[in-house]
């Protein structure tokens, strides 16, 4: 049987996020997915002249799978392998192999998931729960400080306008200032609850030069802020507003870790944007998806945080009220997207993904 031919009625595989193949009992792949079309580096026709085993350099493992499934031994089996990868000399790709019966005599269904991306999906899920409950806690802390908080301002108020003594006034004008300063950061805890939340076109190169203009304007010496734009990706539906607020709290969060490096004079952030194709994120998987990265070349996320560092009252820096990228997760989550992190010595990048149309 040639594995030119392809077998028909296969083509909803190609909505899923993992790489999926159909092959016979030899191994002749009869129909391959986008997803593994992509991650393989590959056209479906290429893949499709040869076999499966050709993919993983575990081929025996694979080999001996294939006979027991097809002979009906087992209905499905699994093992973990290395999927090979063009251009060759790519490092193989870690992956879990299941392989399936299918109603259809003499096939087989191979699934491949990239345990890498697993761990993440797993990480997400997790770290999303817990950043939604911590968000619910705080909200409601919030509003159970701020009626007390009122009560606690307006009686120092009374207080000093019936204290005769200059002296005993300040004591009255110290509860009032940190009363002030409990306001706000209140205020700033509820704020993305209570902002409206305005939907129009957005261009996400004039998000990156809104919050370029001001990272300069703020730090006019010793800060270089390059753009790498991918001038091909659409305008999308979103909060321009928010999406500003999100990258500057982001962006502001790498200038006070670039202290020492502005001082210096080789401070540098990089606004990258370009479109990522077939990504899974937040349980979903999207056909396109807009990437911005926000790099420096700061001293690195402290590894005692690094994982809570979306969490709210977290901080890396002494007086840091912990809120710049809770609120920057909280605006792209209203985008249906997500951030990640990755950070070393020398590089940090914040990854921003949100659904592109």
């Amino acid at each position: 049987m040639s594995g030119e031919s392809r077998i028909t009625g296969f083509e909803a595989f190609d909505q899923l996020a993992t790489m999926v193949a159909v092959a016979d009992a030899e191994g002749h792949c009869r129909f391959a997915n986008a997803t593994l079309e992509d991650v393989a580096g590959v056209s479906r026709r290429t893949l499709m002249r040869g076999t499966v085993l050709d993919w993983l350099a575990e081929a025996a493992a694979l080999t001996q799978t294939l006979a027991r499934v097809v002979s009906n031994e087992v209905a499905s089996a699994r093992f973990d392998g290395h999927m090979k990868r063009v251009p060759y000399g790519s490092n193989d790709l870690p992956v879990h192999v299941i392989v399936s019966q299918l109603d259809r005599p003499g096939l087989v269904l191979i699934e491949m998931i990239e345990i890498e991306q697993q761990t993440r999906l797993d990480r997400e899920e997790r770290l999303h729960g817990l950043a939604q409950a911590n968000k619910e806690l705080v909200r409601n802390l919030a509003h159970e400080i701020k009626n007390p908080l009122g009560g606690i301002r307006g009686a120092a108020q009374l207080l000093e306008m019936e204290i005769p003594s200059r002296e005993l006034a300040e004591y009255t004008q110290v509860i009032i200032h940190e009363a002030d300063r409990l306001q706000a950061l209140v205020d700033r805890l509820l704020d993305p609850h209570r902002r409206p939340h305005v939907v129009g076109d957005v261009n996400i190169h004039e998000v990156c030069e809104r919050v370029r203009s001001l990272i300069l304007a703020e730090f006019p010496r010793g800060l270089s802020v390059e753009r790498d734009y991918d001038a091909s990706i659409p305008e999308f539906r979103g909060d321009r507003e928010h999406l500003i607020q999100a990258v500057i709290n982001i962006a502001h969060n790498a200038t006070q870790a670039l202290g020492d490096r502005i001082v210096a004079g080789d401070a540098h952030i990089v606004l990258r944007t370009r479109v990522a194709r077939q990504v899974t994120f937040a349980k979903q998987r999207f056909r396109l998806a807009l990437e911005l990265h926000i790099q420096d070349n700061g001293p690195g996320v402290p590894e005692s945080i690094r994982d809570r560092i979306f969490h709210p009252l977290v901080s890396g820096r002494e007086g840091g009220t912990g809120l710049g990228l809770t609120l920057a997760q909280t605006f792209v989550e209203q985008h249906h997207g997500t951030i990640e992190c990755e950070s070393v010595p020398g590089r940090t990048i914040f990854k921003i993904l949100i659904p592109l149309p």
